[in-house]
């Protein structure tokens, strides 16, 4: 009877998770993280949009403010870099702030690392039209592929 008993002991001694146990769990896991996964990558998508859009958004007041102390917009030659840096090219501004209408030396890039694309006049006969191609960089486009422009209400 004794030999009995400290075999039981042993086995409750050596209690763990076995290996079936170690397995569903990393099942689960797996499966769980795979719907985070999923959701998260949507998310991202749409807030790399949403970022588009403020950018844009930016640049546009930028360019109101460009308007209204220097008169005119910046030709066509002289794009977004206007904003950051006082133009070389005619129509040169007398009157450049010295840290430019936006905070860099450059102008920002889209957040699929594409140049945004500044139309003088716009495509729709607006005086001016900053957009982005989105995740393609091709104009057209469906999802986050899809153009935004300053244009877009």
């Amino acid at each position: 009877m004794k030999t009995h008993d400290s075999l039981r002991t042993k086995r409750q001694s050596r209690a763990g998770f076995t290996f079936l146990e170690i397995l569903v769990t990393i099942l689960i896991i797996s499966i769980l993280s795979g719907v985070v996964g999923l959701s998260v990558i949507r998310h991202l998508s749409q807030a790399r949009m949403e970022a588009a859009r403020a950018q844009i958004k930016t640049l546009q007041t930028a360019m109101q403010i460009y308007r209204s102390e220097q008169g005119t917009y910046p030709t066509q030659e002289q794009g977004l870099m206007a904003l950051c840096q006082k133009p070389t090219s005619e129509p040169i501004p007398r009157t450049y702030p010295e840290e430019g209408y936006l905070s860099s030396l450059q102008p920002p890039l889209d957040p699929w690392k594409n140049d945004y694309i500044y139309l003088i006049p716009g495509r729709q006969g607006e005086p001016f039209e900053v957009l982005s191609y989105g995740s393609d960089g091709e104009p057209g486009g469906e999802k986050d592929a899809a153009d935004l422009s300053s244009s877009d209400r």
